[in-house]
């Protein structure tokens, strides 16, 4: 296998499979999130867990993994952006500005987004987390232009979309980054999946079923060929509560 960072992937879903109530029904936003969380009740014995502190603990992880989706909604109209002056083909380079240490931005934790048609609108800035926008060729000037003044680091990584293999590769390369959680929706997560690229998967399921043809799924994205087999998972643990709620740990075997 080639190196690169470890991908791990943490989903929580309905026992069907859905990851949100309906299709630009963002978690994010109420009465979604609130109904989501209902959907698993209180257990004393829970087997809820932080998924993110156990894979720091286990690889070091320092970078979290999220499509443009789970935060804007496909029909949402982004705020217009000014349009960019300069000659446009200087952008279109990684964009990893340095600290006093002549290090990247602080490394410490990457909040990272796929996000090529430039959709994400960066309002709020965590002190503990540096933002990573993963881009392409294809991505307007205007929004490039836009994360330089934010002083938002970039990774062009692909042409016309993110090429996450290039991605996944650059991260590690360019950042030093060692293993990357994604805690990201369907659409993504079926894209890492076609790839190759997911090493491991913590799948927790509610007691709850959602329904709906077209409501995103954990894993979605291109369907397999005519004669594709399905990817094979080992089964690494697997916990279920009073509640009714289960919690599955699987590796993706290499050959």
């Amino acid at each position: 296998m080639d190196e690169r960072p470890r991908v791990v992937v943490s989903v929580g879903a309905s026992v069907d499979g859905k990851v949100a109530l309906a299709r630009n029904a963002l978690l994010m936003h109420q009465p979604s999130s609130e109904l989501w969380a209902a959907m698993t009740p209180e257990a004393s014995d829970s087997v809820g867990v932080d998924v993110l502190e156990l894979v720091r603990d286990q690889y070091g992880c320092n970078a979290v993994l999220e499509g443009s989706g789970s935060l804007v909604a496909e029909d949402e109209v982004p705020e217009p952006l000014p349009a960019y002056e300069g000659e446009p083909d200087s952008l279109y380079s990684h964009f990893l500005p340095a600290d006093s240490t002549g290090q990247p931005s602080p490394p410490h934790m990457w909040f990272t987004i796929v996000d090529s048609r430039g959709r994400v609108r960066w309002t709020e800035k965590h002190p503990d987390w540096d933002v990573l926008v993963l881009v392409a060729r294809s991505t307007p000037a205007d929004y490039l232009g836009y994360l330089r003044r934010e002083r938002i680091c970039y990774l062009v990584v692909g042409e016309e979309r993110v090429d996450l293999r290039q991605a996944i590769a650059a991260m590690g390369t360019e950042l030093g980054i060692s293993c990357v959680l994604s805690m990201a929706g369907g659409g993504l997560n079926g894209a890492l999946l076609r790839a190759e690229l997911i090493d491991e998967l913590h799948l927790t399921l509610a007691p709850a079923l959602v329904g709906g043809l077209g409501t995103p799924s954990v894993m979605d994205g291109p369907p397999l060929a005519v004669g594709e087999a399905p990817t094979r998972l080992q089964l690494l643990s697997v916990q279920s509560d009073t509640a009714g709620a289960v919690r599955l740990h699987y590796a993706v075997p290499r050959v």
